[in-house]
């Protein structure tokens, strides 16, 4: 089955574009909505120019479609692009880096009902220790590049996720995943990449002590080509 995968760039889509890899699944394409809105429901709109280099070293296309982010009308900017991905790439269904939460995965798999087409989830209903354990092991390099939760300061905006920093992230008592808007991330290293990637310019901009974005403003590429 051919699959476009639903892509922020972020950890849990890298992730899920990877787990569809190792179980057969061809990737059609990447589709990323673009939200205007900072706070949108559904999608991750920090460093959303990352995923252009993430594209070309995974070597998958990538549909890009932009939103105003209002909360379901933004729905139907998913959809229109998950029937674009249809028709231009084929797929047969939508690849999900969803963990627990059932307001994104409950609307993604109405539309792709509508749409006739599948739904893969591959770390649904996984505990959030099991799946950053096995992202460190699969060797994902991931930094953190925004925070919004009390205890996650200036100094984890660039922080790479290791072992210590889900330690430290469990005493925190936050959902160590950052499903619930906790942190964002953005991946630069993972076994789809062909290449890693490499920040080469950032600013750290805090809003609050608890609430900050790492902006990218150049990504390079690091290894051979």
């Amino acid at each position: 089955m051919k699959l476009g995968v639903l892509f922020s760039g972020g950890k849990d889509s890298v992730f899920a574009a990877w787990m569809a890899v190792q179980k057969g699944y061809e990737l059609g394409c990447l589709i990323s909505v673009i939200s205007e809105n900072p706070d949108s429901y559904m999608y991750h709109p920090v460093n959303i120019n990352v995923i252009n280099k993430q594209a070309e070293v995974m070597d998958v296309p990538l549909l890009v479609k932009k939103s105003k982010g209002k909360k379901e009308l933004e729905l139907i900017d998913l959809k229109r692009a998950i029937d674009e991905a249809k028709k231009k790439y084929d797929i047969e269904g939508v690849c999900v880096g969803a963990i627990s939460s059932n307001y994104q995965f409950e609307r993604v798999k109405k539309i792709c009902r509508e749409l006739s087409v599948g739904v893969f989830s591959p770390m649904w209903g996984w505990s959030e220790g099991e799946y950053m354990h096995q992202m460190i092991k699969n060797k994902f390099k991931v930094v953190v590049v925004k925070v919004a939760a009390d205890g996650l300061d200036e100094n984890w905006l660039g922080k790479v996720i290791d072992e210590k920093a889900v330690e430290e992230l469990g005493r925190k008592r936050i959902h160590i995943a950052g499903e619930g808007g906790e942190y964002e991330s953005v991946v630069l290293e993972c076994p789809l990449f062909k290449r890693g990637l490499k920040i080469m310019k950032d600013e750290k901009k805090m809003d609050s002590e608890f609430s900050g974005n790492l902006i990218i403003k150049k990504i390079g590429l690091t290894g051979k080509g």
